[in-house]
């Protein structure tokens, strides 16, 4: 134990020195271009409010308020795990790690079940794989069912899985509803810090992608995949947008597929600020996010193409 102590230590210190280099880097780089930091900026803003602000906001605030006045219809752990994948499925990311974090606090879901429903109840909104992607992108809806299909089905086996599995956490039963008007009131002041959230890691990894991009062309010119690749890799809605422009057919489908699945550092941060926020552990998220990744597109590959 010792030695596995001093080991993690020293990965602990290299870590930190990494994390205080990239820091000084981008800080740097920022400041020789202020100009393309400003365009990726304006990027990031754009994408926010047109793909994700009209609708966020005001499902972040419905679903809160519903998750407080119905607590006593739910309290079986079962329909409780539903009624959380049901709110995520339909709102899209970070509705489920908001909703988690809300019955964390109202103690409806022990630390552990937290954890592990954090990387189930993820699942992108399908307001999102249908208008943005499936319209907007590719101009074909089917493609957004099909997609929508697998990851649903697939998650809700894991759900049925983990409620099986894991013991479940001991509930208080509600002696009385929650007054609407208060829970009304308490869903709006909970729901805005995390559209903050969202907008923050937006726009900084959109302007950080455009200052890497725009530093790396004065010294070697990265082609096409290796720039839709960081893009999706820093913030997965502009990455979308570049695999339309440069793809085609199957191979434009299974970019998307994938690029969907993975998501972004953009989506995974907003879900580790509210989770840490709330003592969540995080590392069950990442395995079943390696889960998903090797699953979904390959399930995908084999029943529709």
């Amino acid at each position: 134990m010792t030695k596995l102590h001093k080991i993690l230590k020293r990965v602990d210190v290299i870590t930190q020195f990494f994390a205080i280099f990239i820091c000084f880097t981008l800080i740097i780089l920022l400041l020789l271009f202020p100009g393309v930091a400003h365009e990726g900026a304006d990027l990031g803003v754009h994408l926010f409010m047109e793909a994700l602000f009209p609708y966020l906001l005001p499902y972040l605030i419905l679903t809160s308020w519903l998750l407080r006045i119905t607590s006593k219809y739910t309290a079986h752990p079962f329909l409780l795990y539903v009624k959380t994948y049901v709110i995520s499925a339909l709102g899209g990311f970070p509705t489920g790690a908001a909703a988690i974090a809300q019955l964390v606090k109202s103690q409806e879901l022990s630390q552990r079940e937290a954890a592990i429903l954090l990387g189930i109840c993820h699942c992108p909104s399908p307001l999102f794989i249908i208008g943005f992607v499936s319209l907007d992108l590719i101009s074909d809806v089917t493609i957004g069912w099909q997609y929508l299909i697998v990851l649903h089905i697939f998650s809700l086996l894991l759900l049925c899985i983990v409620y099986f599995a894991l013991p479940h956490h001991k509930r208080q039963k509600a002696s009385q509803s929650i007054a609407a008007r208060h829970a009304f009131a308490h869903s709006l002041k909970d729901s805005v810090p995390t559209v903050l959230v969202v907008c923050a890691t937006i726009v900084f990894f959109t302007t950080i992608y455009a200052v890497l991009l725009h530093s790396m062309n004065h010294f070697f010119t990265l082609n096409n995949n290796l720039q839709i690749f960081f893009a999706a890799l820093l913030e997965m809605t502009n990455g979308l947008r570049l695999m339309q422009l440069n793809y085609e057919g199957t191979l434009l489908v299974l970019a998307l597929v994938t690029g969907l699945t993975a998501q972004s550092l953009s989506i995974h941060m907003q879900v580790l600020v509210i989770a840490k926020s709330n003592a969540i552990a995080f590392r069950p998220y990442i395995y079943m996010r390696l889960l998903y990744i090797a699953v979904i597109p390959v399930l995908y590959w084999l029943i529709f193409i």
